[in-house]
């Protein structure tokens, strides 16, 4: 299965739109959102993507209340940690890289996905893959996102160039 993992979207909905192309052009047959959409309304354009997306919640969406209400039916937001199994494999999603390492370290997951330093990294904790796709918006450097495929169990940080 191939599996898009975003984070860091920041109303940026030029950039959004862009990497839900990408990820349309890529085939993959679900989406990971690592949080920090901002506002309600940048949740409501993964309708585009027509695949299962899930989600956490990120330090700067605070209008929690209206994106549960505004969120399409393909959007599901766990809270602040999702715990999900796809392709066969155990995945852990949270915004934040000081929990995402000590959960990589337990080893019950294969690959544990975060965001929030608008960096992009992609390491190895014995078998689990620790993932932070990047920045969909442009705060600490270029855009990108990142693709795991989950029967090789190897993900790929892509940059979202011109």
């Amino acid at each position: 299965m191939k599996i898009g993992i975003i984070s860091d979207s920041h109303d940026n909905l030029t950039n959004l739109g862009r990497v839900i192309e990408r990820l349309k052009e890529e085939k993959v047959e679900v989406v990971v959102h690592c949080g920090d959409f901002c506002a309600p309304f940048v949740a409501v354009l993964l309708k585009d993507l027509q695949v299962p997306v899930h989600a956490v919640f990120g330090n700067v969406d605070g209008d929690r209340f209206r994106m549960m209400a505004m969120k399409p039916e393909n959007l599901t937001i766990h809270g602040d940690f999702a715990e999900l199994e796809l392709g066969g494999r155990k995945i852990a999603v949270v915004h934040y890289p000081e929990i995402a390492r000590p959960v990589a370290l337990s080893n019950q997951y294969d690959v544990v996905c975060y965001g929030h330093a608008h960096v992009a990294s992609n390491a190895r904790i014995g078998n689990t893959i620790l993932i932070n796709p990047g920045e969909i918006t442009n705060l600490k450097g270029k855009p990108s996102y990142a693709i795991y495929d989950s029967e090789r169990h190897e993900a790929i940080i892509k940059a979202l160039t011109d």
